[in-house]
């Protein structure tokens, strides 16, 4: 990573909101790996290491609660930090991300990407 530059990894399967989060991210100095399906992301979160993971919950393969359980299960991810980004916004799909150890529940209809890309960068200070 040049000049301690922050790898995110981003596991989105909307090609269009990944590419934004990627372009917002990627303004701000961040190194950006993506994955469209939750196997992929689980395979470079393990092979990569990022500096945090950004995670969609409904995805194809594997959602994002079965990812975001074997991340915290792996002594190689689990002190990965993993904000859970997601339309689901229900209480108990909040609940069920933090148990499972996400660091973060951001809900994409209520944030901006700027709004995020601010809580990404609070994690760094």
């Amino acid at each position: 990573m040049p000049n301690g530059q922050k790898t995110i990894l981003l596991v989105e399967d909307d090609t269009m909101i990944s590419s934004m989060y990627k372009t917002k991210f990627e303004s701000a100095k961040f190194e950006v790996i993506t994955a469209d399906n939750g196997a992929d992301g689980l395979e470079l979160a393990m092979s990569k290491k990022p500096d945090l993971i950004l995670l969609d919950i409904i995805m194809p393969q594997l959602d994002g609660f079965a990812v975001l359980e074997r991340l915290k299960m792996s002594a190689k991810t689990k002190s990965i930090p993993v904000f859970l980004l997601t339309n689901l916004g229900t209480e108990e799909d909040v609940k069920k991300g933090q148990e499972l150890g996400a660091k973060d529940y951001l809900v994409k209809a209520s944030l901006t990407p700027g709004e995020v890309l601010a809580k990404v960068k609070k994690e760094f200070k």
